[in-house]
């Protein structure tokens, strides 16, 4: 197995932080991060992220390379193949995800698979109750559910947990991965607010897939006592549907502005 020595590369951190003249609260805001976060670092405790190789070379000035070996090179010094060799795998095995990393993925997969449960049981209900229950409440709640579980597919499967280095540094007004794509005028999304939206963008689709469902039916069971056919199957899920997107962009909006990001 081909590590990176944490040891040595706090030390050639801390040395090169100091000698550029920076704290560690300094170098850990022009980095994102927190200043404990760089602690660690230079203790040997933890490694930063890989997308922070770049940007915190650059601020340094070292290169990459000396980054991963933990000291200075020579610039007439060539590496042989051996060498190159040897500094690949030190950078596949340092972008490969930590264990807590795996262990969170896991849970995510779990959630949404019990989401997926919920809303199939909850259609299993729909059918049993056809009697009752209207084309125009089932028709509503289908789109509900179906909105919300293409959002949980993106946000609990294929979300990165970190933005890329650019989003720290340049203004970026919109989030884009593959065919995702999310704008919210005024939001600049970093790596200070991502974690922040992300969670409650997961909340927001357990919440819509399982509970506003089940709310709309039951007021459209108490409701049908004094409104007439269409309008309980049709107004009493719209509202709801209204009200669960609404409270999504709220909170996105929240938690940009508590992370001092919202401009």
């Amino acid at each position: 197995m081909f590590e990176i020595d944490k040891i040595q590369f706090g030390n050639f951190l801390s040395a090169q932080r100091k000698a550029k003249g920076f704290t560690q609260k300094e170098l850990a805001q022009k980095l994102f991060v927190s200043d404990k976060a760089v602690s660690k670092w230079e203790r040997g405790l933890s490694l930063p992220d890989i997308t922070l190789l770049m940007p915190l070379a650059e601020l340094l000035d070292v290169s990459v390379t000396e980054l991963l070996e933990g000291k200075r090179l020579e610039h007439a010094e060539k590496m042989d193949a051996d060498q190159i060799e040897i500094l690949i795998k030190k950078a596949l095995t340092y972008s490969e995800k930590p264990p807590q990393q795996i262990e969170k993925q896991k849970k995510l997969r779990v959630t949404f698979g019990l989401c997926i449960l919920s809303v199939l049981l909850e259609w299993l209900l729909l059918i049993l109750y056809r009697r009752t229950v209207y084309a125009p409440f089932q028709n509503l709640t289908l789109l509900l559910q179906i909105l919300g579980l293409s959002f949980g597919a993106h946000f609990f499967l294929c979300a990165k947990e970190r933005l890329p280095a650019y989003y720290d540094v340049y203004p970026v007004y919109s989030y884009h991965d593959g065919l995702f794509e999310m704008n919210l005028p005024g939001v600049r999304f970093t790596n200070r607010n991502w974690p922040q939206i992300l969670r409650v963008c997961r909340i927001w689709c357990i919440l819509d897939t399982t509970v506003f469902p089940m709310l709309s039916l039951c007021f459209c069971f108490f409701a049908s006592s004094f409104l007439p056919y269409p309008w309980v199957d049709l107004l009493i899920p719209g509202i709801l549907s209204f009200f669960s997107i609404g409270i999504l962009f709220v909170q996105i909006y929240r938690a940009a502005k508590n992370t001092a990001q919202f401009v």
